[in-house]
């Protein structure tokens, strides 16, 4: 164990999941919309990187600690009441710092921990806009299966790494293959947005072997299907509603990840 590796990395996800809300918001719109320039109390979104950076609160109100005592009271809604961006706000900085502490813990000081925590915000982002919306944004997916796989090439190429770069390459190949079978044989039970996700969490599962590669999609497609059936359970959808798998996608991705670096330690 590491422990001071491990907090430094539970503080990084913390930092990085702070700006998921932000950008899962603007990003969490239908395909045939423009992406969402204004918060959800209608102020202008600014700042770095044209606002795409940033905390899940309103910009264009000041902190009342920024206020001079004898300033008139604001006009409109309060900066909390502006800072109403969903659940994500509390549970992204969460779900991100625990997955960053764990990845940590199970790798260790290896060349590939600094790719997981790098993917780690990605794909929190990506399972929250998938949460909200039921897509995967081309905008996300796409750049993060190039990246992913040319991280782990400059890891392999570092000493003390544990895994494969040849098999993460084809470990991406044959889970995105695997999912374009499936969503053309249902394609209203798989989005293609999966088949996109699944060449980037195929070359992270596959760094580590096919053993967990096909435990860490075997865990997504349970994960998804005790999701499923406890919602009908409670009546809260029907037998053929949709619902988002990018998320147990990436949990079952984890658990994969978790295990295999455990497996090389």
């Amino acid at each position: 164990m590491h422990p001071l590796l491990i907090a430094l990395a539970a503080v990084y996800g913390a930092a990085a999941g702070l700006l998921v809300p932000r950008a899962a918001y603007r990003l969490a719109v239908e395909p045939e919309e423009d992406r969402r320039t204004a918060c959800p109390n209608g102020h202008l979104i600014t700042g770095v990187a044209r606002g795409w950076l940033g905390l899940a609160r309103c910009p264009a109100v000041a902190p009342a600690a920024l206020v001079p005592a004898a300033a008139p009271a604001p006009v409109g809604p309060s900066p909390a009441a502006c800072r109403a961006y969903g659940p994500a706000r509390t549970a992204a900085p969460l779900v991100t710092a625990a997955s960053c502490a764990l990845l940590a813990a199970a790798a260790g000081p290896r060349p590939e921990l600094a790719v997981w925590l790098l993917l780690a915000p990605v794909v929190v982002l990506l399972g929250t806009v998938d949460a909200a919306v039921h897509r995967l944004p081309d905008v996300l997916t796409l750049p993060a299966a190039g990246a992913t796989a040319a991280l782990l090439g400059a890891a392999a190429l570092l000493p003390g790494h544990g895994g494969s770069w040849t098999g993460a390459l084809l470990g991406g190949l044959g889970l995105a293959g695997g999912y374009f079978v499936l969503f053309l044989i249902r394609p209203d039970g798989l989005g293609f947005g999966d088949v996109k996700l699944a060449l980037t969490l195929g070359t992270a599962l596959g760094w580590y072997g096919w053993g967990v590669l096909f435990l860490g999609a075997f865990a997504g497609f349970v994960l998804g299907s005790v999701y499923g059936i406890g919602m009908m359970i409670v009546r809260r959808v029907g037998r053929k509603a949709a619902m988002p798998f990018g998320p147990f996608m990436a949990l079952g991705t984890l658990l994969g990840l978790l295990l295999g670096a455990y497996g090389v330690s």
